[in-house]
């Protein structure tokens, strides 16, 4: 069997990013159990995602993030807008081919926005 790999998000409050986290990644919340909330694609074909309670706060930027892929980035910067998210920077990056908005969820835990090369960064 290939290994697979599941995804760990500290928080202070793992059932208010759920909330967050499943609306912008179109996941289900499994289940939790004390510190720790389970969100799960219902496909099956992207990792899980565990929310777990610790008890200091965010300090310093994230060394691991998650990039949210797609052809409409604009679109999707204001739709997780509307779920809690904001931006870091007020403009796009853009090297390489590839166009991205930084965010941070409602922890302020950082994540990215970006079109990963695929044509329609930007909405008309």
């Amino acid at each position: 069997m290939a290994a697979t790999i599941g995804l760990v998000l500290d928080c202070t409050d793992p059932d208010r990013l759920a909330a967050f986290w499943s609306a912008a990644l179109g996941y289900a919340t499994l289940g939790g159990a004390r510190s720790y909330v389970m969100l799960v694609d219902q496909s099956g074909q992207q990792p899980k995602l565990l929310l777990q309670r610790v008890p200091e706060a965010k300090a310093g930027k994230n060394r691991m993030y998650l990039d949210i892929e797609t052809p409409a980035v604009d679109d999707e910067v204001t739709r997780l807008e509307d779920l809690g998210a904001r931006r870091l920077e007020t403009e796009p990056r853009a090297e390489h081919g590839t166009r991205w908005v930084i965010m941070a969820d409602p922890e302020g835990n950082e994540f990215c926005v970006c079109d990963a090369g695929q044509p329609n960064g930007t909405s008309a």
